[in-house]
């Protein structure tokens, strides 16, 4: 079944109402990689309950998620081939380890890159505090339908991204992954098997499962937060990227940062393969 654009870009994503509770924000933590050492206090924070407990930023990108919902016949799509493209978050408040929140959904774009070149698919979705009805955050994705293109979609806009810088980093941070991390990681609501079935990711052209982009966001926004906003999850404002590469589970991922007056730019290799798994980094405070 071919993608029929109007029918697409006004696709009815639902409406989620989620009831988090400490235990998400600690796992969320948890798989992202904090917890390893288990005397750092500022890892501690974010994966122990009470009232000092924070969630991490980043957080925001599993809110209110409507499920794998490209997975859906109706939407024409292909999913076993696509991929994330890219990713942006933006904090307008800190995120609670507890409540009530509504995550809305919508596609915002679609661009049909042409017959064998794939498609880009752009959606949005907003995270409220249902008590106050307070905007706390809008997660961006451009989703890669590498299985789709020429069915006739509109050939633009294609959203454009932040300048690569062409210096040496001013610093740079090293976070290992571990070999579960995606099956740990899928447990946030991201049930793609893709992450998880190796026979699945060899028919989509990987040797093996890898890890969930987002799961990579939110290892660099660890090192954004430790290393711009000193630790201070109230600093985080605006983090946008683009994934350019997947991550195998178990590998180590880089986070190259350059500062800036307002925020930093940034890039991410693995080590090990000293590959470019993210580009085009762009990071905010508030």
């Amino acid at each position: 079944m071919a993608i029929i654009p109007e029918k697409l870009l006004h696709f009815p994503i639902p409406e989620i109402r989620q009831e988090l509770r400490w235990q998400d924000a600690a796992l969320y933590a948890l798989s992202l990689g904090l917890g390893q050492d288990p005397m750092d206090p500022e890892a501690l924070r974010y994966v122990t309950e009470g009232p000092a407990m924070r969630a991490l930023p980043m957080m925001a990108v599993v809110l209110g998620y409507p499920g794998f919902w490209l997975a859906d016949p109706a939407t024409g799509v292909d999913a076993v081939k696509l991929v994330a493209g890219e990713q942006a978050v933006e904090l307008f408040a800190p995120l609670p380890a507890s409540g009530t929140i509504l995550g809305k959904s919508r596609v915002t774009g679609l661009v049909d890159r042409g017959a064998g070149k794939g498609a880009l698919l752009y959606t949005a979705r907003d995270i409220l505090d249902e008590a106050t009805g307070q905007k706390l955050a809008t997660v961006e994705n451009t989703t890669f339908l590498r299985g789709d293109g020429g069915f006739g979609g509109p050939d633009g806009p294609v959203k454009r991204l932040a300048a690569e810088p062409d210096s040496a980093p001013d610093l740079s941070m090293e976070l290992p992954t571990r070999p579960e991390m995606a099956l740990l990681y899928r447990l946030n609501g991201d049930h793609n098997p893709l992450h998880s079935n190796p026979a699945l990711a060899a028919k989509a052209g990987f040797p093996r499962p890898i890890l969930h982009g987002l799961g990579t966001f939110g290892v660099v926004g660890r090192a954004l937060l430790a290393s711009v906003c000193d630790h201070d999850p109230d600093r985080f404002g605006r983090m946008e990227c683009r994934f350019s590469a997947p991550v195998f589970p178990g590998e180590t991922i880089r986070t190259e940062i350059w500062r800036r007056p307002d925020g930093a730019a940034f890039r991410a290799r693995v080590v090990e393969r000293d590959t470019v798994v993210i580009s085009h980094g762009a990071f905010r405070t508030r």
